[in-house]
């Protein structure tokens, strides 16, 4: 292991330390190393959570993780692991939300109204999210965070042959929807 990773304080070390690196630093105290972690997945975080809640409480279960990342990192057996261990802990997060909320209703657009410059974009996120769940959320990383297939496949543990088939998979289920075919 790199020992620059525990104490290092240069954010070029910071962005080439490893996930395990970083994860034995933040076990060791290191809030920059928390901080690092926090650039490298609060993205896939908040996709995941997107892909079952609004936009507005989105930001919510994304703190929520990572007050739990912080308080349960001592945990984590093999650091390797926790790209895996994250994604858990924000679906686990994401579908709790929902049930303490309930079901929230979704705002009807005014009839003989334009619709407002997002509206497209919403009824994209409306499509996305009838789209099972592993399409949907890697969908959501790769067009609304903007991450590349080989990020999502390292940040989320699936291999990325796995993201290719899941994005082509759920690109093509989406404009279905979309163009309104089956």
């Amino acid at each position: 292991m790199n020992g620059l990773a525990l104490e290092y304080r240069d954010p070029v070390q910071a962005r080439e330390a490893t996930v395990a690196d970083l994860v034995v630093a933040v076990q060791r105290g290191n809030r920059d190393a928390f901080n690092t972690l926090y650039e490298r997945f609060h993205r896939i975080v908040h996709a995941i959570a997107l892909a079952h809640l609004r936009y507005a409480d989105s930001p919510d279960v994304v703190q929520d993780v990572f007050a739990e990342v912080w308080l349960k990192i001592v945990n984590v057996r093999d650091p390797a692991a926790f790209p895996g261990w994250i994604v858990t802990i924000a679906r686990r997060r994401s579908i709790d939300f929902v049930r303490r909320r309930g079901p929230q209703l979704e705002l009807v657009e005014e009839v003989g109204v334009d619709p407002p410059p997002h509206a497209e974009a919403n009824a994209a996120m409306r499509a996305i999210r009838e789209l099972p769940e592993t399409y949907r959320e890697t969908l959501i990383m790769r067009l609304v965070e903007g991450l590349t297939g080989p990020e999502i496949a390292e940040r989320t543990g699936m291999t990325p042959d796995s993201v290719r088939v899941h994005l082509h998979r759920g690109m093509k289920q989406l404009r279905e929807k979309l163009e309104g075919t089956p």
